[in-house]
């Protein structure tokens, strides 16, 4: 019987492990495929492709790519593509479970995984759930994209305010702030995530109080003209304590209102339902009817839910644009 041996990529693999995925995944990927998305994901700053693989024999079964959230020395990740040769998929789930090791990581976490994929990773001993979905409706006589089951806007609180941070050089001199939410981000993540994106234009937005930095929003606004009838407010990242939340909701409401969006929306795990809605957010319950479409360009008028998993779930959250997602649909 053959031996398993699970390692880190190493400088020059980026090709193999490409071919590798490509020929045992049921689609090709963007991801791996255009070569913007995968320096941005992949690239690991000293070279090396941030994957993890697993062989046997000298030929690759199963790897598995990773997003870094920080650059600590004990880092959390986001596993962001996990492929298994045909008949290896034992192997592939023991890889998942090897990746903290051999990264020696803290948080491992993973946004948009297959449902029926979640007692795999319940039988490491991890928690794999149903992303929870938020909504705000905007002030418009006609909803062209929603349907929400009543028109109704809970009321916000109008205490904090939110300043855009017009360049990455200006998160040095803010910083972070504080949270106990893991996966844990720091300046040069935001930096990457956020302004260095290839494709979207993302705002993101301080929050400061008697000269202290409170939290951090980023939102992302799909145009009129991009789905045909009306705009929309992605609010794809959070960090700060829930308690700032709240504070923030008559400001959330302004981005909203003033980008003349019928709705903005979030899929958030990990903040309480009643801290959203303090924070002027109904939540989308899985089956009640209502409908917050998520794909936009062009409209999809239909929900569309989310599966995650992680390893760590105490004080974990997970936003939409965490790992490799909120990005365009591109083959």
């Amino acid at each position: 019987m053959s031996e398993t041996t699970f390692r880190l990529a190493r400088l020059g693999e980026d090709t193999a492990i490409i071919d590798f995925i490509n020929e045992n995944f049921d689609m090709r990927l963007p991801l791996l495929n255009r070569p913007e998305l995968f320096h941005h994901y992949y690239a690991g700053r000293s070279g090396i492709p941030q994957f993890a693989v697993a062989e046997e024999d000298g030929r690759y079964v199963s790897a598995a790519g990773y997003i870094l959230a920080n650059t600590k020395r004990k880092p959390d990740i986001w596993v962001s593509v996990w492929v298994a040769a045909k008949g290896h998929n034992g192997v592939g789930l023991e890889l998942m479970n090897a990746l903290p090791g051999l990264l020696n990581a803290d948080v491992v976490a993973c946004n948009n995984i297959r449902p029926n994929t979640c007692t795999f990773y319940q039988f490491l001993g991890w928690k794999a759930e149903r992303l929870p979905h938020y909504y705000r409706l905007g002030r418009r006589r006609a909803y062209y994209l929603a349907k929400p089951l009543r028109y109704s806007l809970p009321p916000v609180q109008r205490d904090l305010g939110l300043a855009k941070v017009a360049d990455a050089a200006d998160l040095i001199s803010l910083g972070m702030p504080a949270t106990p939410h893991t996966p844990r981000k720091d300046v040069w993540y935001m930096r990457r995530r956020y302004f260095h994106y290839p494709h979207f234009k993302y705002d993101v937005w301080a929050a400061q109080e008697n000269g202290k930095l409170l939290a951090y929003v980023v939102t992302r606004t799909v145009s009129a003209q991009d789905t045909g009838c009306a705009a929309v407010v992605r609010l794809v990242d959070f960090i700060g304590e829930d308690a700032v939340l709240p504070r923030l909701g008559a400001a959330l409401d302004a981005i909203l209102n003033h980008a003349g969006a019928e709705y903005m929306d979030c899929y958030n795990a990990g903040i309480p339902a009643d801290v959203w809605l303090a924070a002027g957010f109904t939540e989308r319950i899985e089956g009640d009817g209502c409908i917050i479409p998520n794909y936009l360009t062009p409209p999809l008028h239909e929900n569309t839910e989310y599966y995650y998993f992680t390893n760590k779930p105490e004080n974990f959250v997970m936003f939409k644009a965490d790992g490799d997602q909120d990005r365009p649909n591109l083959k």
